[in-house]
C-alpha cells in the first residue's frame, strides 16, 4: 500500500518479497548486487549495513533498446556493452524493478543471455511486471528504504517503449529463472521473487 507524501518527495510502499530475498542472507557473508537503475541514496544506505559491492547499472537511460535499424548494433553487443563487468563478477542479488516492461522479447533474451556469465548458482532477483496488459504504465524509480519497504520517486519525463509482458510471458522469457513467489498489488502489478536455475 502507498503512503501519502509531498508532491515532490518519495513514497513509500511495503514489499511482502523483498524480506524474503534479504532472510537469505547470511550478514557475514559478502554480496554482489546487480541493481538496475541509478543510485538512490537511501538504496545506498541501505546496503550500507551488508559487507557487499554494488553495481549500478541505469538500463532505463539507454531505452528504448532496439535492434530494427540498419545502424542500430545487435541486442547482444548493445547490452554487452553496457554489462562491462570484471570477468570474475558474481551476482547474488539481482534487482531489476520493472525493466522488462520496457524491453521487447528479443531484447529480454539478449540482456539475460549477457547477463548470466555474472550470475552466481542461487542468485535471486526481485522485479514487477502486470497481471494484466492493460495496466497503465508506472512511471518510477525504485530505492530500497528498508528491507521491507520500497521508496519510489516520479521520473521526470515518461519513459519510452513500455510494453509489458504478463506472468505467462514473463515464465517463458526468463526460462532461466524459478518463480519462487509472486505477489498481486493493487494496481495490478506483480511483484516477482526470482532464483536462478542450477
Amino acid at each position: 500500500m502507498l503512503s501519502k507524501r509531498p508532491s515532490s518527495g518519495p513514497v513509500t510502499q511495503q514489499s511482502k518479497l523483498l524480506p524474503s530475498l534479504f532472510d537469505q542472507i547470511d550478514e557475514g557473508q559478502c554480496l554482489r548486487v546487480f541493481h538496475v537503475g541509478p543510485a538512490l541514496p537511501e538504496t545506498v544506505d541501505f546496503f550500507s549495513r551488508y559487507r557487499c559491492k554494488l553495481h549500478f547499472v541505469d538500463l532505463f537511460a539507454e531505452l528504448p533498446i532496439v535492434s530494427n535499424e540498419e545502424d542500430n548494433p545487435s541486442l547482444g553487443q548493445q547490452f554487452g556493452d553496457l554489462l562491462q563487468f570484471s570477468p570474475e563478477t558474481r551476482f547474488n542479488i539481482c534487482l531489476f524493478w520493472d525493466l522488462f516492461n520496457f524491453l521487447g522479447s528479443d531484447a529480454i533474451t539478449a540482456f539475460l543471455k549477457e547477463l548470466r556469465p555474472y550470475l552466481r548458482s542461487g542468485c535471486l532477483a526481485h522485479g514487477f511486471t502486470v497481471h494484466n496488459l492493460k495496466t497503465a504504465q508506472s512511471n518510477q524509480l525504485y530505492g530500497i528504504g528498508e528491507s521491507d519497504t520500497l521508496r519510489l520517486r516520479n521520473r521526470p519525463a515518461e519513459l519510452p517503449g513500455y510494453a509489458p509482458h504478463n506472468q505467462s510471458q514473463m515464465k517463458t522469457l526468463l526460462s532461466g529463472f524459478t518463480f519462487e513467489r509472486s505477489v498481486l498489488l493493487p494496481d495490478s502489478r506483480l511483484e516477482l521473487l526470482l532464483r536462478i536455475k542450477a
